[in-house]
Formats: structure tokens, C-alpha cells, sequence
């Protein structure tokens, strides 16, 4: 059985939103000019980056990787026409710790973007692509530095989503 969630959005005021999900969380949403709150396609980007780092946090420290400072960049290329959509989204998780696997992250990564995200697996099911990459600087008694591609995602890649319609 399908887990149902909610949202009700409020306006308050000339772009002002605000979006208070069925958790009780409340999120301010504006047009990039007030300042007041984030742009909506900017905190799908947002939501995609927290999703996979959750997955790949959660996952990586089950493969006991010693994983000292974690970032998500995520960039998006939205097209000129209407609808504005993303045609190419590109998320790389930079990971630095001591002595790790570059095979545990890029597993880690190859996970969430193929399977547990759910973010992901939406994006992905739609027309744009999403590259998930890796940066890697790996400290202890043999340091090095590595980074590429783990996975690319999309367009229409999805069937195990469509499939459930």
C-alpha cells in the first residue's frame, strides 16, 4: 500500500510561499528576489543532493568507511523554453576520510542513484540526466586522490517506476 504524503502551501504575500509538509516542517518558498525563501526548482536540486547524500552516508558507513568531512554539489541546466525543466543535472559527492575505498563509495553512490533514492529514481524517470560522480581524497598511511563518473541516470530510464503506474 502506497505511503501517502502532504503538503498545504500558504501565500503570504506578493511571491512569498510557505510549505508545511504532513511532518510539520515548514519551508518558505519565493522568486529569488525577496530573499525570503528558497525557489522552487532551486530546492528540487536541494532535495535530490540531501536524498543521495542520506543514502550514501547511511550505506558508506555500513562499509565502515571512516568518512571525516562529507559535501554534495549539485548543478543544474535548466533549458531556455517553457517549461523551464533541467535537461542535465550533475551531483558529485566529495568524501574525504582515512584510508578509503574508492569501490565502497562509488557502491555506495552506484546504490542510491540506481535503487534507494527516491528523488533520484523521479528525476531520472523524466527527461533529464543525471550524472552522479565522485570526488575522493583518502588520508592515512597511503593517501591519494580520486575522482569520475560512478553512474548516468535518465532520460526515461526508469521503466521499474512506469511500469508501476
Amino acid at each position: 500500500m502506497p505511503t501517502d504524503k502532504t503538503v498545504e502551501i500558504r501565500h503570504d504575500g506578493g511571491m512569498l510561499f510557505h510549505a508545511e509538509a504532513s511532518s510539520g516542517q515548514v519551508v518558505a518558498f519565493d522568486d529569488r528576489k525577496s530573499g525570503q525563501g528558497g525557489s522552487p526548482v532551486e530546492t528540487v536540486l536541494s532535495a535530490l543532493g540531501a536524498c543521495t547524500a542520506m543514502d550514501v552516508i547511511s550505506i558508506a558507513t555500513k562499509k565502515r568507511q571512516a568518512i571525516e568531512s562529507y559535501t554534495i554539489h549539485v548543478t543544474g541546466s535548466q533549458r531556455d523554453e517553457y517549461p523551464q525543466i533541467f535537461t542535465e543535472i550533475t551531483v558529485t559527492h566529495e568524501v574525504v576520510g582515512v584510508e578509503l575505498s574508492v569501490a565502497a563509495i562509488r557502491r555506495s553512490i552506484e546504490l542510491s542513484a540506481m535503487k534507494y533514492c527516491p528523488v533520484s529514481a523521479m528525476i531520472s524517470a523524466g527527461a533529464t540526466v543525471v550524472h552522479h560522480r565522485y570526488k575522493i581524497a583518502s588520508t592515512g598511511a597511503n593517501p591519494f586522490e580520486a575522482e569520475g563518473e560512478v553512474v548516468a541516470t535518465g532520460p526515461y530510464t526508469r521503466p521499474e517506476i512506469q511500469r508501476q503506474r
